[in-house]
């Protein structure tokens, strides 16, 4: 179980990049936040709206789906956007580099649970899942790390 942990119910996908957009300044190199949910949940919208906070020229983003992992320059910090749901085995993420990014670029990592034991145990954990409404979203974040807190604390209802 998780030492730290923060929920939020949002009502609209703007509001979903809107609290993206405040915990994108709060990432460092090293840090992992990993996704789950289910399709069509907003992890895609989420990862999406941090990547824009943090880059200096807009540019599509688009879904890692295929191509598995995306890589964006923030400047001070690359970002690796990683959608790892057609992976089979935990040995591919390790083929994609993704030990060396753990710890070395800001990783956002849809379906971690393809990762098992490879995940950071200091990784933020955000679980969304689909509300009665359509658009609307409910948002658990957990980590194990004291480092979390302050992204956390902007995680409220």
């Amino acid at each position: 179980m998780s030492a730290y942990s923060s929920q939020q119910f949002l009502t609209s996908p703007q509001e979903t990049a809107n609290l993206a957009a405040r915990i994108a300044p709060h990432l460092r190199a090293g840090d992992t936040v990993l996704l789950e949910g289910p399709i069509g949940a907003g992890k895609t919208h989420f990862a999406r709206a941090v990547i824009l906070a943090r880059i200096s020229v807009p540019e599509d983003i688009p879904s890692p789906t295929y191509t598995l992992v995306q890589t964006y320059d923030a400047g001070d910090v690359e970002i690796w956007h990683c959608d790892l749901y057609r992976l089979t085995s935990p040995n591919e993420a390790l083929e994609l580099g993704l030990e060396d990014a753990f710890e070395n670029s800001i990783c956002l990592v849809e379906w971690p649970d393809r990762l098992a034991d490879l995940a950071p145990n200091d990784a933020l954990l955000l679980s969304f899942s689909v509300a009665a409404e359509a658009e609307h979203r409910h948002l658990t974040a957990s980590a194990k790390s004291a480092r979390w807190q302050p992204v956390l604390d902007l995680i409220h209802d």
